[in-house]
């Protein structure tokens, strides 16, 4: 059985969450839908942080230390303004990864990320739900800059920001940061 805190809520708790969960901006292109993270969405994001694939992000972790980030990609909406995203399937509603607006400490600019099931890699789910979230943050939040900071042997999101046209710098150590700008977006 699930812990306590990777179940659904049910009745008024449930409401209460579907109506924060409204708040959140949906975005939908004809193959995927950027929606609010639910608790059910869990599971999926722990299968990769918690395996040898989230060794570029900062894992694999502890299946609590990928709830805590977990948690950080859905509540970044009410400290910020922006945060994290499922991408669903918009036909069979299958959750395919995750996209997200974020900032961290140490973080210079507002995060670009993306992560994928090990299913779904390779098939430009990540590719599309990176422009979804990189055109809200530059034509709903009016934001000039986004950051990608990826670990410099991940060679598949490397390929993703460059391919997004994203400029390469140096930020810190083993890490890498692709800047997104409005105007190159354009």
């Amino acid at each position: 059985m699930s812990p306590r805190h990777e179940i659904a809520p049910t009745g008024i708790p449930s409401a209460v969450a579907a109506n924060v969960a409204a708040q959140i901006p949906t975005l939908m292109s004809d193959a995927i839908l950027l929606r609010a993270p639910k608790v059910e969405d869990f599971p999926l994001y722990a299968d990769v942080l918690c395996t040898s694939r989230g060794q570029y992000m900062g894992g694999p972790l502890s299946r609590d230390d990928a709830w805590w980030d977990f948690v950080q990609l859905a509540s970044g909406w009410m400290l910020h303004g922006h945060g994290g995203w499922t991408i669903e399937d918009v036909d069979s509603g299958e959750a395919l990864g995750f996209v997200i607006l974020g900032l961290e400490p140490g973080d210079a600019q507002i995060e670009l990320g993306f992560l994928v099931s090990t299913d779904n890699e390779g098939l430009g789910i990540a590719h599309e739900a990176a422009q979804m979230a990189r055109a809200f943050a530059f034509e709903t939040l009016q934001l000039s800059e986004l950051a990608s900071y990826i670990h410099k042997d991940n060679a598949r999101s490397i390929a993703l920001a460059e391919r997004l046209g994203a400029s390469r710098t140096v930020h810190e150590g083993d890490m890498l940061a692709y800047i997104h700008s409005s105007e190159a977006a354009q």
